[in-house]
């Protein structure tokens, strides 16, 4: 309580209490004193400060030396205190501070990759690499869009077709917010290019069959989200008709899949970036280069695994890809919707089983 009081109410209370103190010793106790100095000081009293007044300096003296200590105590207390205040803020703003850098990188690298950082002591020259050996890989592309770019007065020296090309990679990167799309991972966008992968992330290795293992589990089991990617192609091609009808446009996709082992990891020291390398990449890059505009094009590999998840196919034929030689490839137009006993949410793309 005696350090919470103010240096004012101390020197109050001192005081009074000295006062008071004073005036015993003076007044009521005078005699007291008087006969203890005529009986210490007999010989020679008269040269002697009573012992009264003696008390009463000192008291004085002790008030004025707690009085000082008092009034210490309280600024190096008030001090304390603000130091306190801007320790606290400091934390506060630190904290938010690392809030913002956290979702900076997770906005740069995939989550589990934005964890592996920031939860690490990590060198600047370590590299971060991963290797996978069941990916599923998509580049979806938008050709048209170099046609519709234009410089000219009429677009804001192109500025509102950039605006609609962002407002398209919104739109495609808001479809992986949504549940069944969790697996899969958005790599990066080259122009007008959409670059996503499926299985680059950890609970997408298992796919929910985290206790067994991957020779355990069935094909359906393993590519399951391969088949979210596929679906999410689907998804893309549905988004970009709508937002077609809304802008009067008439933007197509030229999409390729492929499936296989890839390298991942992230390169740059400044803007550090993730990214996927391998013959898996490649091939996937030339059934999007070589695929026709409004279709999702696909190797016959592809195709066996995804037909298991009721996707609809028509063969195109063999094509020749550079450095593959020629590589059979099949056109992936739909799905049709599962048939099972509990009510289940089809995605647009998807059409009723009529059997």
């Amino acid at each position: 309580m005696l350090v919470q009081l103010s240096h004012v109410v101390k020197l109050a209370l001192m005081l009074l209490v000295t006062i008071a103190t004073g005036a015993v010793n003076i007044h009521s106790w005078m005699y007291i004193y008087d006969i203890y100095d005529f009986i210490r000081y007999l010989d020679y009293s008269y040269s002697v400060v009573p012992t009264r007044y003696l008390l009463t300096v000192m008291i004085i003296i002790m008030m004025m030396s707690f009085y000082y200590f008092a009034r210490h105590v309280e600024r190096q207390s008030r001090k304390l205190f603000l130091w306190k205040i801007e320790v606290h803020d400091q934390k506060e703003k630190v904290y938010e501070m690392r809030t913002y850098n956290e979702a900076l990188v997770t906005n740069m690298l995939p989550e589990h990759v934005a964890k592996h950082f920031l939860g690490s002591k990590m060198r600047d020259e370590e590299l971060y690499s991963q290797s996978y050996d069941e990916i599923g890989v998509m580049f979806a592309s938008i050709p048209n869009f170099s046609d519709f770019y234009t410089e000219e007065g009429i677009n804001n020296g192109g500025i509102e077709c950039l605006r609609i090309l962002n407002e398209i990679i919104s739109d495609f990167d808001s479809l992986l917010d949504r549940t069944e799309f969790r697996h899969i991972t958005k790599i990066k966008t080259i122009g007008s290019t959409y670059m996503a992968a499926s299985g680059v992330t950890p609970e997408s290795n298992t796919n929910g069959y985290a206790d067994r293992k991957i020779e355990d589990q069935s094909i359906l089991e393993r590519w399951q989200h391969f088949a979210d990617l596929a679906d999410f192609a689907l998804a893309m091609k549905v988004t970009l008709g709508n937002l077609n009808k809304q802008s009067f446009n008439n933007f197509m996709l030229r999409i390729g899949l492929n499936k296989g082992g890839v390298l991942a990891g992230v390169i740059g020291a400044r803007k550090p970036h993730f990214d996927i390398w391998g013959n898996t990449v490649n091939v996937a890059s030339r059934m999007e280069s070589t695929g026709v505009m409004g279709n999702i094009q696909v190797v016959e590999d592809c195709y066996n695994i995804l037909k298991e998840y009721g996707f609809r196919f028509v063969r195109r034929g063999p094509i020749y890809v550079k450095g593959k030689g020629e590589l059979l490839t099949f056109f992936m137009k739909g799905k049709d919707k599962p048939v099972t006993k509990t009510t289940a949410v089809s995605l647009p793309h998807q059409i009723p089983d009529k059997s």
